[in-house]
């Protein structure tokens, strides 16, 4: 089955290709000469994920998905949540929403509470229809980055049950296995083979 996937990111295109399998052919918007960032001005994840997965569809007429994932850290009241790729202001990298994030974290004392997780909706639009798909995983924010693997915040994040590694220090297998975009792919996958 042929989806477009709202993204330009290749990290996120990869790790999709790999969870979704060879069943499907993703494609980037790339590929229908939309290269412009596609808006997000949606106050919750849900609709940030519906909005670009409408703008893909009203562009190329193709069945497609996109994802909208949060970071949410309890200590800073659910934060940065629905601006988590531009959490450190618009054009920023993430290397300067980790450090922002960190920074924030240690203002608060040694003792605040670290808990965390991440959330991602995805909406598909097939056959001009669309379905909402939801995936989370609880952890904490590490005190400093570790690791090299993966991207966005991975080497700040710590999921339940990996012994104190993050994302980033996980092989990517394993992390997709778990990972919240995971769980969100897998229920997309179980509806769409119904």
């Amino acid at each position: 089955m042929k989806l477009v996937f709202a993204t330009g990111n290749k990290g996120k295109l990869r790790e999709a290709s790999e969870i979704l399998g060879p069943e499907y052919e993703l494609m980037s918007p790339a590929q229908f000469g939309i290269t412009e960032e596609i808006p997000e001005t949606g106050e919750t994840l849900e609709e940030n994920s519906i909005q670009k997965a409408e703008y893909i569809y009203a562009r190329t007429g193709a069945d497609c998905f996109a994802d909208d994932t949060g970071l949410e850290v309890d200590c800073l009241n659910w934060a940065p949540g629905v601006y988590t790729a531009r959490y450190a202001g618009e054009h920023c990298s993430f290397d300067d929403n980790m450090e922002k994030l960190l920074s924030e974290m240690a203002a608060l004392g040694p003792d605040v509470p670290r808990t965390a997780r991440f959330r991602s909706v995805i909406t598909l639009i097939l056959n001009g229809e669309k379905h909402c798909f939801e995936g989370c995983v609880e952890g904490k924010i590490a005190l400093q980055r570790s690791g090299a693997k993966g991207f966005g915040y991975d080497p700040v994040f710590i999921p339940e049950g990996f012994g104190g590694k993050t994302f980033a220090e996980i092989p990517e297998e394993e992390k997709n296995a778990v990972s919240h975009r995971g769980r969100a792919l897998r229920a997309m996958v179980a509806w769409l083979a119904r």
